[in-house]
């Protein structure tokens, strides 16, 4: 009789214990998926050129924004992507909160000598909210939501968070004439696990973590060139960035 008391206990709490370790397993495995072999050269320091560019339609609230990319894995010939994208911007009344409607098209390619591309249209809003904190700081939280069509996969969502920072170094602004020190962290999340084909991806998709030396030109131009780590769950590499901004 008591040593049926002792034991009954015992069994209950390692019942549980199995429970919760199970529960945790899957939890831990929908957030972070199995890495994958990958044939990519983690090593290669791959190459991003961009153009982006705003511009407002007189006086009013209204404008538009967009960006031209192009991307390799390596210096310039081992082609990784080509971006086209362009939106609608509105924004707030007495705030600087700036909301994006856009359309995007996407090609893309494959590491290493196999040319064969795939494509991908894709529908975003955003809004971006700047933050200014003390005479030099000037931040930026970017919200970005994302329909993806994408060759021969299912309907896909994405959710993606930015965070910029820029530091001017020699005026308290970024104007004509103004070096200035350039931040961001994006981190993307899934909507959706299936993506068809028996295939699945994890809620963590990626993260880009950018640091680069910008000169802004005169007040429709600046430039950055810098640096930023692309992680996936599949594999980790070092993109080396040349940007132009443009507004008008």
């Amino acid at each position: 009789m008591h040593s049926i008391k002792i034991i009954r206990p015992k069994l209950q709490l390692e019942t549980s214990l199995k429970k919760y370790c199970l529960l945790a397993t899957i939890l831990f495995t929908f957030i972070t998926p199995a890495k994958l072999f990958s044939q990519v050269d983690e090593d290669q320091l791959g190459t991003w050129y961009m153009y982006f560019w705003n511009t407002s339609i007189k006086d009013s609230r209204w404008g538009f924004q967009g960006d031209f990319q192009y991307r390799s894995w390596n210096a310039i010939d081992d082609f990784e992507q080509r971006i086209l994208r362009g939106g609608l911007t509105y924004t707030l009344p007495e705030t600087d909160i700036k909301l994006t409607m856009g359309y995007a098209d996407f090609l893309s390619g494959v590491f290493g000598n196999d040319d064969s591309t795939s494509w991908e249209h894709r529908i975003y809003q955003e809004a971006l909210i700047p933050k200014k904190i003390g005479n030099r700081f000037y931040f930026t939280h970017r919200f970005r939501f994302e329909q993806r069509f994408i060759g021969n996969q299912n309907f896909r969502t994405r959710y993606r968070y930015n965070l910029f920072l820029n530091i001017p170094l020699n005026n308290t602004s970024i104007e004509s004439g103004t070096v200035y020190l350039a931040f961001y962290n994006e981190v993307f999340f899934n909507g959706q696990s299936n993506i068809g084909n028996g295939k699945s991806v994890g809620f963590f998709d990626r993260n880009w973590a950018y640091a680069a030396l910008g000169y802004a030109i005169n007040k429709q131009f600046k430039v950055q060139l810098g640096i930023m780590h692309h992680t996936t769950p599949d594999w980790s590499k070092n993109q080396m960035q040349f940007s132009v901004h443009h507004s008008f």
